[in-house]
């Protein structure tokens, strides 16, 4: 039989394999159809492609959210947990205003607590966020546990490499956990430094080569740091000098970015959450330490928050449920900050029905974005937003790379989380939800304040734009479901 005839064969049996595969695999339609569509027509590369990027891990990575091994004493702190967030739901329903349906969706998926008598620190950009950072890591006591996506060796990594190295001579425990990929340049000399000093660093995911390895789908997007059982820090700003604005440089472009800083209650589940990842990644077994726990009320201080995390080790998208829920709650207003806007159609009908239903819907996008292919993406899903009556908005000032929402200035999410396949479905995300009109009052006079650094997008101005730019981007949202 001629050779190439037998080649044919056997590509066209591997061919079906891969797709069976791709089908049976793959949980999300759209991209099941993305990955056929490369696989069929981009020979050899298409099957490469979806081995490298596509593979779902999910039900392969092992990973434990157990804390405590003892079962007993596990549900007995599962009841409290659950008795102690119907109390505060009782006391505060003031201040949870319409947030009910959102608190108990988090209770029943994740069992994450609602805490009340925190008190919540609205830091804006990195000149904001890391002399807080400094001041926190410079008076730890007892613990640090850092967990980035990306950190940078560079001016403000070194600052804090420096800090830790200082407070583990003093006997602090230091815990750092770091993405292999997005902190791919410590890897060397900085993780080193850190180990030498008595510090635990692990990889979330071990990345031995950056381009060929599947692991880097499932990406640690998470940026946590407790110290003390006591203060947190959650949000979108990661370990790198690109975060802070310097007056004094104006060649460096201008980063707009939004954290927390958190103190009490709050950051139990934060602490929760490293813990896990720190089981996973180093392959120790820590359990349920009080000393990890110490968190109290702050005096003076009554605002209630909840934590939203996901990611591929979770059965449904915690952060994307949470999103659509907060979406409905909405009664008058939506503001909605979002680096990478390509939600899929559910957040996107939600966007459209709110704003149809009489809801005021903003979005503040980038105008000038770090990626051409994933703006291009974005852009082709301005246009059903725009036409429903959503009002969107293009920062012009530098890339705005915050990640927030405020319904009804009353329940304001900030976190790590893109409204993005990615951030839904591939990587480990977290957001803090707070419910607070006073907070909630914050977070809007910085979404107006932004406003005034942008252009408004109008229908007319979408569909206008050049037949080849159309193009590009409906071939981008081709590819959006692998982004």
């Amino acid at each position: 039989m001629d050779p190439m005839i037998i080649f044919d064969i056997v590509y066209l049996i591997i061919l079906v394999l891969v797709c069976i595969r791709i089908i049976y695999d793959t949980r999300s339609s759209s991209k099941t159809l993305a990955y056929l569509l490369l696989a069929i027509f981009i020979p050899i590369g298409g099957m490469l492609f979806y081995f490298i990027f596509g593979v779902n891990y999910r039900k392969r990575i092992i990973y434990s959210k157990k804390l405590v091994a003892d079962e007993k004493r596990l549900q007995e702190l599962d009841k409290q947990t659950i008795m102690l967030s119907a109390r505060n739901l009782r006391k505060h329903a003031g201040d949870i205003g319409n947030g009910n349906s959102l608190v108990n969706l988090l209770m029943n998926d994740s069992l994450s607590p609602l805490t009340t008598g925190n008190e919540v620190k609205l830091l804006i950009n990195g000149e904001e966020k890391f002399p807080e950072v400094l001041n926190v890591l410079q008076n730890a006591k007892h613990h640090i546990h850092l967990e980035y996506y990306i950190y940078e060796d560079d001016g403000i990594g070194n600052r804090i490499k420096e800090v830790l190295i200082q407070k583990a001579k003093e006997g602090v425990q230091v815990r750092m956990i770091y993405d292999g990929f997005g902190s791919s340049s410590i890897r060397g000399r900085l993780v080193n430094e850190l180990k030498q000093a008595g510090i635990e660093v692990f990889p979330f995911n071990r990345v031995r080569l950056l381009f060929f390895a599947n692991r880097i789908n499932y990406r640690n997007h998470r940026k946590i740091i407790i110290v003390d059982g006591q203060h947190g820090f959650v949000g979108g700003i990661n370990i790198s000098d690109r975060y802070i604005n310097h007056p004094a440089d104006p060649v460096k472009a201008y980063w707009r970015d939004t954290h927390l800083r958190i103190e009490g209650p709050g950051i139990v589940f934060l602490q929760h959450l490293f813990l896990c990842d720190w089981n996973f990644c180093s392959g120790q077994k820590m359990q349920h330490d009080q000393d990890f726990f110490r968190a109290v009320p702050v005096p003076g201080s009554g605002t209630s928050l909840q934590i939203a995390a996901s990611g591929p080790d979770s059965p449904a998208s915690t952060i994307k449920l949470s999103f659509l829920k907060a979406i409905s709650l909405a009664r008058s207003e939506i503001l909605l900050t979002t680096p990478y806007l390509i939600p899929g159609g559910s957040i996107m009908d939600a966007l459209k029905v709110a704003d149809m239903g009489g809801v005021r819907v903003r979005i503040l996008v980038p105008g000038i974005s770090d990626s051409r292919l994933v703006n291009a993406a974005a852009w082709s899903n301005y246009g059903e937003l725009l036409k429903a009556g959503v009002e969107i908005y293009t920062y012009q000032k530098g890339f705005i790379h915050a990640k927030t929402m405020v319904i009804d200035g009353s329940i304001s999410i900030v976190g790590t989380a893109n409204m993005d396949h990615r951030s839904f479905d591939l990587n480990f995300e977290v957001n803090a939800i707070v419910y607070s009109a006073t907070f909630g009052e914050q977070m809007r006079k910085v979404f107006f304040s932004d406003l005034r650094h942008a252009q408004t997008l109008t229908y007319p101005q979408w569909k206008g734009r050049p037949r080849l730019i159309k193009l590009r981007e409906r071939i981008a949202r081709l590819l959006s479901p692998l982004l």
